[in-house]
């Protein structure tokens, strides 16, 4: 570990390693405030010192998650703005870029909740994947409206995610059915829509989310279900506009079996990918505090917020 890191920082890396710190929204946000802890107290004497603490603050903490794409936008936002030539100057740059970041995260998941809810009818019955504090947040907008929505909840193995939507849900007053993850086409015909979140969407409007919402979508798309991805404009994916392809994160063994029971049966190869990706022919609408999009056109709305290229500046020396 980089010694020039803030304490703070390496345990904030540690947590969104660990997935203490779950949810999109939530890393990032959590991003933000560790850069700016970092600025704050740097005791940096010279700029260059400063820029290559921040820079070290960023890779300590973009090395944690290479699939959550809201990290690195995170990351993009709060050090674009370095452009002071004294260390005080460049400070509350971090610091005046950081809270801007926060404050409109805060405000982006309720407007993205109020386009979700508008295409929720009063009687809905939706069906989730893992836990999407995006597409919780479509629910509730609804909820608020006086509409009556009911869920159906998968599980979500290997780490049962589902059994926090499940828990929020019902604390929303909405009825829960929970369901194991390979029991979902038989209950697609009592759904009205599929609602997942997205850890990443891609330029061509692909969806990368907890595995098992590729199989999801096809099976809905099979049954006539619409699929809808609730996903902030942080879950874009910048890089993909120039040719990047999106890593698929590989979990531990030890989240799928323990060794003593892999040991029982052989020791065979376990493979654990943490996502999928979801083709978008198989989406109907990509829901974001901007408005609603076709995947299809996606790419208008990324190249508006992040340009035709795209920056690391963690990755710079």
């Amino acid at each position: 570990m980089d010694e020039r890191v803030h304490p703070e920082v390496r345990r904030i890396a540690e947590e969104i390693d660990t997935m203490e710190i779950r949810g999109a929204a939530t890393i990032a946000d959590a991003v933000a405030r560790a850069l700016r802890t970092q600025a704050r107290e740097s005791e940096a004497t010279d700029p260059e010192m400063f820029r290559g603490e921040l820079r070290a603050a960023a890779r300590t903490l973009y090395e944690t998650r290479p699939t959550a794409v809201s990290l690195p936008n995170a990351l993009r936002y709060v050090l674009r703005g370095m452009s002071a030539t004294t260390v005080e100057g460049l400070r509350q740059n971090v610091v005046d870029s950081a809270d801007e970041f926060c404050a409109r995260l805060e405000r982006a998941q309720a407007d993205l909740g109020q386009v979700g809810a508008n295409r929720l009818r009063d009687g809905d019955v939706i069906m989730t994947h893992c836990h999407s504090t995006d597409a919780l947040a479509c629910v509730e907008t609804a909820v608020k409206q006086g509409k009556h929505i009911e869920a159906i909840v998968k599980e979500t193995r290997p780490r049962n995610q589902g059994h926090i939507t499940a828990r929020e849900l019902h604390e929303m007053g909405v009825p829960v059915t929970l369901i194991v993850d390979s029991a979902a086409r038989r209950y697609l015909n009592d759904v009205d829509h599929v609602l997942v979140g997205a850890d990443a969407v891609a330029a061509d409007g692909s969806v990368i989310n907890k595995i098992g919402t590729s199989g999801l979508a096809v099976n809905a798309r099979d049954r006539g279900t619409p699929i809808m991805v609730a996903a902030q404009t942080l879950k874009l994916h910048p890089g993909t506009m120039t040719g990047h392809t999106v890593d698929i994160e590989m979990r531990e063994t030890e989240e799928i079996i323990d060794a003593e029971t892999l040991a029982e049966i052989g020791n065979p190869t376990v493979k654990n990918p943490a996502f999928d990706v979801t083709p978008p022919r198989y989406v109907d609408a990509i829901v974001t505090e901007r408005g609603q999009f076709p995947p299809e056109s996606i790419v208008i709305l990324m190249r508006e917020l992040f340009g035709e290229g795209t920056t690391e500046p963690w990755a710079e020396r």
